[in-house]
């Protein structure tokens, strides 16, 4: 059997083992370090932003930003619909409330239709939220102009989990610099890895500097270890950070490879029933991955596909499944974009993510492509 090609790989640039071995000589191998120092600032000057802090996942990010914003039990926290649970498991974290919020059809993202509705609601309720958590889906920018008036509007503050959007931008700026306090993910399928870890962003130095409190245990100045108030492990460690380093250095590289990849499936596929997830003419996406929507009436489904490029020894996926329609999160309020059938929950029905790592070759897309053209030509 060939080699599998997976879906959003690592992508090793060369000059990750230089600051993994720099962190050995120097024998800096515990949590912090001079590595974690440098990604930090690296970090601000690309993305344009006064402070960092470097810690162990997106998800941890998410959930001091949510703390710093005094969230707690009973409190209400708006959040994307459309996204992986790590944006809003924090919520939970907290003994708060989620409420979700439907994408919009032109960029998939966070709709400011929705948004309208579920403030009115909450304001009619007494229940404001104490933050929105807007998420930059696959790697595309959510329309800030829209949404960031109607949180202003309100006095609630923006989380921007960026953690799919590293080196995407909107009107000139880049995403990471729309949130009052942004995050960033380093998983080992983002479009940069540390392996595991994420970042938090912010012009707000007195966040940065109580979230960076809390995820280092909380830990008060003394020469023993004090502690007054509830901390978490949530630091990164030098080596990860190390490898950060050198991904950064090839982002734009990366994203220049996806963003072909994404281009030629576009090309290939343009005979066939699918369509791509559409490019927001006000932004830039880093083409994390390249999504496609099934035409209705169609006789296959995702899973069809998904099934059927599986025997060739290729990962591919759905679109994330709408938090609302998880059992976990189904309890819970949801404001949908059109008065019927929710955009998201269309797009999950439809959705389909093909394999979109910078390190992946002609001949494994084209054997992606053949496979599917197999599948869903006019002769079948």
């Amino acid at each position: 059997m060939q080699e599998r090609i997976y879906l959003s790989p690592p992508h090793m640039s060369g000059n990750e083992m230089k600051y993994i071995q720099e962190a050995f000589d120097t024998n800096w191998i515990a949590p912090l370090g001079p590595n974690v120092d440098k990604f930090e600032e690296e970090i601000c000057e690309y993305v344009g932003v006064d402070h960092a802090l470097a810690i162990s996942s997106g998800t941890a990010g998410i959930h001091l930003a949510l703390k710093y914003y005094g969230v707690g039990p009973g409190d209400y926290v708006f959040c994307s619909d459309l996204t992986f649970a790590g944006s809003c498991n924090p919520i939970l974290y907290q003994y708060a409330n989620p409420v979700f919020i439907d994408s919009e059809p032109e960029t998939w993202n966070m709709s400011p239709v929705a948004l309208e509705k579920a403030f009115e609601w909450a304001l009619k309720e007494h229940k404001l939220p104490k933050a929105v958590i807007i998420v930059d889906l696959y790697g595309q920018s959510a329309d800030y102009d829209q949404l960031l008036p109607i949180c202003k509007k309100y006095g609630v503050p923006v989380i921007e989990d960026a953690a799919e959007a590293l080196g995407a931008s909107y009107k000139g700026k880049k995403c990471g610099t729309f949130g009052d306090i942004s995050i960033f993910s380093f998983n080992g399928n983002k479009i940069i890895t540390t392996s595991g870890g994420g970042m938090v962003v912010s012009n707000d130095e007195a966040a940065i500097k109580k979230m960076r409190f809390w995820a280092t245990q909380s830990r008060e100045i003394a020469k023993h270890y004090e502690h007054k108030e509830v901390g978490y492990n949530y630091r990164m460690s030098n080596i990860c950070a190390g490898i950060g380093r050198a991904q950064l250095q090839n982002l734009n590289k990366f994203i220049d490879n996806r963003k072909y990849i994404f281009e030629q499936y576009k090309i290939q596929l343009s005979t066939l029933p699918l369509v791509s997830m559409p490019i927001n003419a006000c932004g830039t996406p880093n083409f994390w991955l390249s999504v496609f929507i099934i035409d209705e009436g169609v006789k296959y489904t995702p899973e069809d596909i998904i099934e059927d490029l599986e025997t060739e020894n290729i990962e591919s996926r759905p679109l994330w499944k709408p938090m609302h329609m998880q059992e976990l999160f189904s309890e819970y309020p949801f404001f949908s974009h059109f008065d019927m059938e929710a955009v998201g929950d269309r797009l999950f029905r439809y959705g389909l993510c093909l394999p979109s790592g910078s390190s992946m070759n002609e001949s494994q897309q084209n054997l992606i492509v053949k496979t599917i053209q197999e599948m869903l030509s006019p002769l079948n």
